[in-house]
């Protein structure tokens, strides 16, 4: 039923040195893989087949990571903080881009980057099982909606998260549900079989989208929540689809999220573009 496509190596791992998060896994997952010191970036650990690269600047700014990683890295995973101002403490996964008329946390105005669904959707059920091995029942694991930079980068990228404050960031153990995570990841080589889709609607943490991915063979790439629905319009929903790693298949869509006058957009454009569509 599925096209099956493998995650294709190498690939990076890459963060942030002002980040505690980010740092800490990075600096885990290097010790569990037996990597080596580099010295290519600022801070660097060459584990064979991914390289593990710290960076000064911010997260949100990485679109330089194209000029300075080697050409044969196939697609990015940024190792990072998550902030909430509800204090939601999770384990997050998601995609970048803006699509709005500015771009305040980096990245251009009305531009996405390139995601991975498969490989987002991997890294999603690993958090899933390391929270439950590591007990941290009082974590939410999920997709995040789209959001942020970078934008411009030429190779799909895919964040995962520690939310939601300095308390959690620091958090050894939460450290290594991550670095545990991706640790399996890197040594199986194995990404999910699944059926690719964009996500339209929910709040910034979909909820519905989260228990789809998690319950069936679905994999999302770009989720547009309902906060940006009202610049959804055909340039972007354009975006969400042809900039996926793999052919997007179908659009799911949180119904009760969407005016009447935005699903029949919806619906016309599946329709014109051979998209499955199912509503949740």
């Amino acid at each position: 039923m599925f096209e099956i496509v493998r995650c294709g190596f190498m690939f990076s791992i890459v963060f942030s040195k002002r980040d505690p998060a980010g740092g800490g896994i990075a600096r885990y997952l290097a010790k569990a893989l037996s990597c080596n010191p580099c010295d290519m970036f600022p801070e660097c650990y060459d584990c064979g087949e991914i390289i593990i690269g710290g960076f000064e600047e911010d997260v949100l700014y990485f679109d330089f990571l194209d000029k300075l990683m080697p050409p044969e890295i196939s697609f990015y995973i940024v190792a990072s903080r998550h902030s909430s101002s509800a204090g939601v403490k999770s384990f997050t996964v998601h995609h970048t881009g803006n699509f709005g008329h500015e771009a305040p946390y980096g990245g251009k105005p009305r531009e996405l980057g390139i995601s991975h669904p498969r490989v987002a959707l991997t890294l999603l059920r690993l958090l899933q099982k390391y929270a439950t091995l590591f007990h941290r029942s009082e974590y939410q694991v999920g997709y995040e909606a789209t959001h942020h930079g970078p934008t411009s980068l030429l190779k799909p990228l895919v964040f995962i998260e520690i939310g939601s404050s300095l308390e959690e960031w620091v958090d050894p153990i939460n450290q290594m549900v991550v670095g545990e995570a991706l640790r399996e990841f890197a040594e199986t080589e194995n990404a999910k079989e699944c059926f690719p889709v964009i996500g339209i609607g929910g709040g910034h943490y979909p909820r519905k989208h989260t228990e789809t991915a998690l319950t069936k063979d679905v994999c999302y790439g770009h989720i547009a929540s309902k906060h940006v629905l009202d610049v959804l319009d055909e340039h972007m929903l354009s975006q969400m689809v042809s900039k996926s790693h793999i052919s997007i298949r179908g659009i799911f869509v949180e119904k009760k999220s969407l005016r009447r006058d935005q699903r029949e957009f919806i619906v016309k454009y599946a329709s014109r573009h051979g998209l499955v569509i199912e509503y949740l």
